[in-house]
C-alpha cells in the first residue's frame, strides 16, 4: 500500500461515537440554561416540563392516534425490560437477535423470564434471520437497527396489520435515521443518547392501544421490579404517560431532550431528519465502495444502517497474520485519529468482526464526513506502518 498524506482538514466536531452520539449543531451548554435545576420534578413547573417532552414526543415523531408515550428510566435498557417484564407471558414469544444488544433481549426471555416454548432467531453478524418463519401469533421480540453490526430491517412489511401478539422493538439507534411505520409496532423504545444527541440515562416507551389492553388485562406471574412498574394494585398509572415518571428524572436531561426535540422541528421535522442520516450515510458507504482494505459488514445492502455503519477490514495481507494483529491495527487507528482529535470512539463494537463503527445519524454533518475520509485513510495506513506492515 501506497502511504497517503497526513489530511490538513479536520471535521468541525470529530464525534462519531454510536452512542452517546454528537449533539446538535450549533449546541453548546446555553442550550440548558432553562433548566429546572433545583427544582422537584413533582413542582407544577417540573411537571409542566416533562408533559412538554411527552407533548413534543408526539408531534415530532408523528405518534398514531391512541398512542402513549412515557419517560422512563434506565434509558433504552431500562424501556426494552420494563416492556418484557410487563407483556411478555400471555402468550408465546418469538426473539429476533442480529447484534449484541438483540441478544441481551433475547438472554432475558430464555434465562431470566424463562418463558416457556420461547423460540429465538439469532443470525451472525452482518445477516439478519429468516424474517418469514416469524409466528405472529405469538409476541415477537426484535432490534430495528443493529447499533453494533449495522445491520437493520428495510422497513416494516413483514410484519401484518391483523397479527395477534404484540410487537416489541427497540428502535433506539434508528428512531429518526430510519423510516419506522409505527402502526406496525405495539411498543417502541429508544434513549434520548442517539439521533437526539441528548443526554442520557432516560428512556422512552411509545404503546399502541393493543399494547395498553395487554397491559390492563394481564398481570404476569413473576414480580414486577419497582423501576419497571406501571400498574398499581392491578390498575395502570396512567399518569406515566402524562409526563409523571418513576423515579426522579435529570431536569438538566429533560431540557437537553426538549432543545432536542425542537431542533427536529426547526429544520423539517422527522422526513428531514431522516434525509439527513441517509445522505450521510451515502457518502460513508460510497468511500467504503471504493476502498478495498474496508468493507459494509451487512451482507445485503438493503439491511445497511443509515445510522450506526459498520465497517470490517477485509485487506487479505491483514487478515492473514491473523485476528490478534487486525485487532492491534484497528485499536492504533482508533488512538491516532483521538490523538489527532480528527475522529474519536471509531473502533467496532467488543466482539464483532474488526473494523469500525461510524455513526452517520442526523446530528452528523455531512461536511465532517467529508473530512473524515481522508482521515481514515491515512490512519489505517499509519496504523499499519506502527504495526511492522
Amino acid at each position: 500500500m501506497s502511504a497517503p498524506e497526513k489530511p490538513k482538514n479536520k471535521p468541525n466536531r470529530p464525534f462519531f461515537s454510536s452512542g452517546p452520539c454528537a449533539k446538535r449543531p450549533g449546541w453548546t451548554a446555553n442550550a440548558l440554561n432553562s433548566a429546572l435545576t433545583g427544582r422537584s420534578h413533582r413542582s407544577p413547573e417540573g411537571r409542566e416540563r416533562l408533559k412538554r417532552a411527552i407533548t413534543l414526543t408526539h408531534e415530532v415523531l408523528r405518534v398514531p392516534e391512541g398512542y402513549k408515550v412515557a419517560i422512563l428510566p434506565g434509558s433504552d435498557t431500562g424501556a426494552v425490560e420494563l416492556a418484557m417484564w410487563n407483556l411478555l407471558g400471555a402468550r408465546g414469544v418469538d426473539v429476533l437477535a442480529w447484534d449484541v444488544f438483540g441478544r441481551v433481549w433475547l438472554r432475558d426471555v430464555a434465562e431470566e423470564l424463562k418463558l416457556p416454548g420461547a423460540r429465538t432467531m439469532d443470525a451472525e453478524p452482518g445477516h439478519l434471520p429468516d424474517l418469514s418463519k416469524v409466528d405472529f401469533a405469538r409476541d415477537v421480540v426484535f432490534t430495528w437497527n443493529g447499533t453494533t453490526t449495522g445491520v437493520r430491517i428495510p422497513d416494516a412489511n413483514w410484519i401484518p396489520d391483523d397479527r395477534q401478539g404484540l410487537t416489541i422493538c427497540d428502535a433506539t439507534s434508528a428512531l429518526m435515521g430510519q423510516t419506522i411505520d409505527l402502526n406496525k409496532i405495539d411498543v417502541l423504545t429508544y434513549s434520548w443518547q442517539k439521533a437526539f444527541g441528548a443526554e442520557a440515562a432516560h428512556g422512552m416507551a411509545i404503546m399502541s392501544p393493543r399494547a395498553l389492553e395487554r397491559l390492563a388485562s394481564y398481570t404476569p406471574a413473576w414480580p414486577i421490579p419497582r423501576l419497571f412498574r406501571i400498574k398499581n394494585r392491578g390498575e395502570i398509572v396512567h399518569d406515566v404517560f402524562e409526563g409523571v415518571t418513576i423515579n426522579t428524572p435529570s431536569m438538566l436531561c429533560v431540557e437537553d431532550y426538549l432543545d432536542g426535540l425542537n431542533w427536529v422541528k426547526e429544520i423539517g421535522g422527522i422526513d428531514a431528519s431522516i434525509a439527513r442520516a441517509h445522505a450521510n450515510a451515502e457518502v460513508l458507504y460510497a468511500w467504503i465502495e471504493r476502498t478495498p482494505w474496508a468493507e459494509a459488514l451487512p451482507v445485503d445492502p438493503k439491511t445497511r444502517s443509515e445510522t450506526s455503519v459498520a465497517i470490517r477490514f477485509v485487506e487479505p495481507d491483514l487478515l492473514a497474520l491473523g485476528e490478534a494483529k487486525a485487532l492491534a491495527v484497528q485499536n492504533d487507528m482508533v488512538r491516532i485519529l483521538a490523538s489527532e482529535k480528527a475522529a474519536f470512539d471509531l473502533g467496532a463494537y467488543r466482539g464483532m468482526p474488526i473494523g469500525l463503527r461510524i455513526w452517520c445519524g442526523p446530528t452528523i454533518e455531512k461536511a465532517d464526513l467529508l473530512d473524515l475520509l481522508p482521515w481514515l485513510e491515512w490512519s489505517y495506513a499509519e496504523a499499519r506502518r506502527q504495526n511492522g506492515l
